[in-house]
């Protein structure tokens, strides 16, 4: 059963709803890790942003399942003018990088976390280990969990800069697509 569209031919409110959390728990994710480092190691502040980075990646990885089905769920509104051919690949593309970013990236943390041998908090729950501890394979981990990100920073930041040149140099509907409170 598909979402109906609205009239206006935006995306249903729920994809929209789901989008824009994203990105706020994202910033959150990013902002907890890369704040993380103002304090000296063995802090209590710098362990409570860590513990929020663990955290918020890991509702991320929860809720990326719940958008890829009202995605799943929903018909997307089609751009216009449309774009090329060439522009729909990048944005396919860029669109399933940023999606297997937001499963793996969190699922690597979880791995982390568990070949150190440390608790995976989750919101007051502990989480069990998914992999033995070893602390070479947490290192090894780590560092692809370093490069990813750099990776998803870059893929963000491609993303919004289309949205932004769809909007205001192509002048088409991609952004107004997703926007929450568009007329």
């Amino acid at each position: 059963m598909k979402i109906e569209m609205s009239p206006n031919k935006r995306f249903d409110s729920a994809v929209i709803a789901m989008h824009w959390l994203m990105l706020v728990l994202l910033i959150a994710v990013f902002a907890s890790i890369e704040l993380r480092e103002l304090y000296p190691k063995g802090t209590e502040t710098r362990e409570l942003f860590k513990t929020f980075h663990f955290m918020t990646g890991l509702t991320v990885f929860l809720l990326v399942w719940i958008r890829l089905g009202f995605r799943a769920l929903s018909k997307r509104p089609p751009v216009y003018p449309p774009v090329a051919k060439w522009q729909h690949y990048v944005a396919m593309v860029t669109h399933t990088v940023l999606y297997l970013l937001m499963i793996a990236m969190p699922i690597a943390g979880w791995a982390i976390l568990s070949a150190e041998g440390k608790p995976i908090p989750f919101w007051g729950l502990e989480l069990p280990a998914l992999i033995a501890e070893n602390k070479e394979l947490a290192h090894t981990i780590e560092e692809l969990h370093e490069t990813a990100g750099l990776v998803f920073y870059y893929t963000l930041a491609l993303h919004a800069l289309a949205a932004l040149f769809h909007h205001y140099i192509v002048k088409d509907n991609t952004l107004r697509r997703m926007l929450p409170f568009n007329k």
